[in-house]
């Protein structure tokens, strides 16, 4: 039988594309991509445009912006404007107590925290803080609220059932982010220190204190609570680190972009994120607790460096604005920076 070259030549080329289509088409779906984008504008009573943490309430389908003067509520599914707790001068963090139907924002200007309903987001009350009040989390072991405090070096400790201050505990170094375990231990980013420390959410005591070098400046920090494993992401140098949460062991490190803000572990699929300023999210996988991998890295928008997880779909949140360009060197030579454009801040949704 006569075999026909060329036919055969061109049904191997189809076969090759259409594998290679095919590939790319799987790629693009276990890849992570923008899946929406929602616009929001001019926070109330503010003419510049000023963006913090963000917190998603999986549970009850809401996500939590912080938004200069105020707090937007949206809907987690939709982006839809559930609301706004406003009248704040700069916030910062939210930190949700579900069994309490209480939450609490962190003012850094006015250095307290702003105590609101879940249910009605009318605000209930305040406490007292100190001045520079950044991140706030909730500590379900203790039924305390710990407010970290950059300037001062400290953190203030809040009964989240009667909103009274319980105790102000000084941390030798200005504190970043912080996570709890659940098991009664807050641990702390100091970033002015280069180090995790460990307090005792019911003794209000330290712990521990345990280098996070090879990173620098710690911003950044999530856990993965059954595992045991730290995720802190510094920026001088820009690098993530996964540390032992009882031993202080470094267990991997991998470098990531400038200006890291936020990070995030997954325990549903085992993915650890870091996002940064420069306009990426990099992504990583757990394949065991002393082995990490990097999966890919998201390209986002410059200042999207703000980060929120979804932990019924995985979905990311990040929320940014239109940035100027580079102004000129600052006065004391400081390198010239990129403002945020009043009026354009945004939140991007990313999934696969």
């Amino acid at each position: 039988m006569k075999i026909d070259r060329d036919f055969t030549r061109r049904t191997a080329s189809v076969h090759c594309a259409l594998l290679v289509a095919c590939t790319l088409a799987a790629g693009s779906i276990d890849s992570y991509h923008l899946l929406a984008k929602y616009p929001f504008g001019a926070a109330e009573g503010s003419t510049q445009e000023y963006f913090d943490y963000i917190n998603v309430d999986s549970a009850a389908r809401r996500v939590y912006l912080s938004h200069g003067t105020e707090v937007k509520v949206v809907n987690a599914d939709t982006g839809a404007l559930i609301g706004n707790i406003t009248g704040l001068r700069r916030d910062h963090g939210i930190a949700l107590a579900a069994e309490f139907d209480r939450g609490f924002i962190s003012d850094g200007e006015e250095g307290k925290v702003i105590i609101f309903d879940l249910k009605t987001l009318k605000v209930l009350g305040e406490a007292k803080a100190a001045d520079d009040a950044d991140c706030v989390i909730y500590d379900p072991a203790s039924k305390l609220v710990f407010v970290m405090e950059g300037d001062p070096h400290s953190a203030t400790v809040i009964d989240a059932k009667t909103g009274k201050v319980i105790q102000t505990i000084q941390l030798g170094g200005a504190p970043e982010f912080a996570v709890a375990d659940g098991r009664g231990t807050i641990y702390i980013n100091l970033e002015s220190k280069n180090e995790i420390v460990a307090v005792d959410s019911h003794s209000l005591k330290i712990k521990s204190r345990w280098p996070v070098a090879p990173a620098g400046s710690p911003t950044a920090l999530a856990m993965d609570l059954q595992h045991r494993r730290l995720f802190s992401a510094g920026r001088e140098p820009a690098m993530l680190v996964v540390i032992d949460a009882d031993s202080g062991r470094m267990v991997q490190s991998f470098p990531i972009s400038e200006g890291v803000d936020a990070a995030a572990f997954d325990p549903g699929s085992g993915m650890i994120f870091a996002s940064t300023r420069d306009g990426e999210i990099h992504v990583f996988h757990e394949d065991s607790p002393d082995k990490f991998s990097v999966i890919e890295t998201i390209k986002t928008e410059y200042g999207a460096k703000t980060m929120g997880l979804d932990l019924k779909t995985h979905n990311l949140f990040v929320d940014t604005a239109d940035f100027s360009q580079l102004s000129a060197p600052a006065a004391g030579g400081r390198a010239p920076r990129r403002t945020p454009v009043a009026g354009t801040f945004r939140v991007l949704v990313y999934g696969r």
